[in-house]
């Protein structure tokens, strides 16, 4: 496994150096200063950052940080191919992430703290989410950015530690009252009102508020991320069932009252009938991916650009038209190993409270990966979240970092103690 870190180390490294020899090939005119510093500092960083990590944080993970900077690798070489000016843009996005990362870090003992608050976290959860309602612009349909001046924010990213944070809360200290089930209707086994209330109150008012937002993708990440926990801890179908139901009726209510929603059920059912109006950015990930094949066009050899916005809701497609089958499992495997990894931290907590934050953590980040990458293959209709670590975009690269952070100082925790 060593052997193995240090391969990923090097590769990493090699990435964007090759990505930017291969543009240089193509134009010379690329070779400026500004990006010869870039590409070089993201070749170090990439070796420096896992190696710290191991060197200064004792007993953490040391195999999602080097996971973790091959995702940020592909991202960064993906925008040199999109645009050059998100090169430099997502470059500081990942040092930024990863400075806040090791504060999330070094901070961590006094945000941990705060799961010993589900209520204050379910409020901060609502209020967050609720902000764009005040504050918000509507961007592409829907109302989920707040824009201060050059930069635009969304709240959603941020709220999911916050929710997960609430989740994992408040199960654990009601996971004994929501296993004894003593309330029958028909096949639903259900515990007194009181104590299943607050979950289903935060999660129905955080639900309705994306769906006032016209914000389905996040709808649907938290729709998965609460039924997921929920479960985990009480093994109740009934939990699921009425989690179905709800989000069944959100659902319908949205498809009726949204033009866009409608717009996109269309077009994931039949994105033949107008392939060069509405479902055009379907029609052209689909293509993109067939001519992908295998072994992909090549690197600067297809044409992933005529995608729209392909930068974020479409960047799978992007990879797998020039990287091929190949690339495109390479990235799902990079999602699973951090999920497996992640998975095991949650099995070795002894707090049962750092065991479900950690297990809501690895499964919220692959269900955001299957959302878009379901989307992007019309499995599912198309939803607007982006892809972990590779997507372009401020929030979500912090966002991510931020959770990966506190599974990573859970982790050497539980490795500490397991050893004592």
């Amino acid at each position: 496994m060593y052997y193995l870190k240090n391969k990923t180390l090097c590769l990493q490294a090699l990435l964007p150096a090759l990505a930017m020899l291969i543009f240089y090939i193509r134009d010379n005119s690329v070779a400026t200063t500004e990006n010869l510093v870039i590409t070089t500092a993201a070749c170090l960083l990439f070796i420096a950052v896992p190696l710290a990590s191991r060197k200064f944080i004792k007993n953490i993970d040391g195999y999602i940080l080097p996971l973790i900077c091959f995702l940020c690798s592909m991202s960064l070489i993906m925008m040199l191919r999109l645009k050059m000016s998100l090169f430099h843009a997502q470059f500081r996005w990942i040092v930024i992430g990863m400075i806040l990362m090791f504060l999330t870090i070094y901070f961590s003992e006094k945000l941990l703290r705060l799961l010993d608050y589900p209520y204050i976290l379910g409020l901060c959860s609502i209020i967050v989410i609720g902000s764009v309602i005040i504050f918000g612009t509507e961007i592409g349909g829907g109302l989920n950015w707040i824009v201060i001046g050059p930069f635009q924010m969304q709240p959603a990213e941020f709220s999911k530690l916050l929710i997960l944070g609430f989740l994992a809360s408040y199960l654990q200290e009601n996971q004994n009252m929501l296993n004894l089930p003593n309330r029958h209707w028909g096949f639903l086994y259900l515990p007194p009102l009181r104590f299943f209330a607050p979950l289903v109150v935060i999660w129905g008012i955080a639900l309705l508020i994306f769906v006032y937002q016209r914000n389905l993708g996040f709808a649907l990440l938290f729709f998965g991320m609460a039924m997921m926990m929920t479960y985990a801890v009480t093994s109740n179908k009934s939990y699921i069932f009425l989690a179905v139901v709800f989000f069944i009726i959100a659902s319908f209510f949205s498809y009726m009252v949204f033009a866009h929603v409608r717009v996109r059920v269309i077009i994931w059912l039949n994105p033949w009938a107008d392939p060069m109006g509405q479902a055009y950015q379907i029609v052209q990930s689909l293509f993109a991916l067939g001519y992908g094949g295998l072994f992909g066009t090549g690197f600067f050899q297809g044409s992933p650009e005529i995608i729209p916005i392909v930068h974020t809701d479409f960047i799978f497609s992007a990879i797998g038209e020039e990287f091929g089958l190949i690339g495109v499992l390479a990235v799902i495997m990079t999602y699973l190993l951090i999920f497996f990894r992640s998975i095991k931290i949650a099995f070795s907590c002894t707090n049962e409270k750092y065991k479900l934050l950690s297990f809501g953590i690895a499964g919220t980040m692959l269900l955001q990966s299957f959302i878009i990458l379901a989307g992007d293959t019309k499995l599912i209709p198309l939803t607007g979240i982006t892809l972990p670590f590779i997507s372009y975009g401020g929030s979500s690269m912090l966002s991510e970092f931020m959770a990966m952070g506190l599974l990573l100082a859970i982790s050497a925790k539980e490795n500490y103690r397991a050893r004592q």
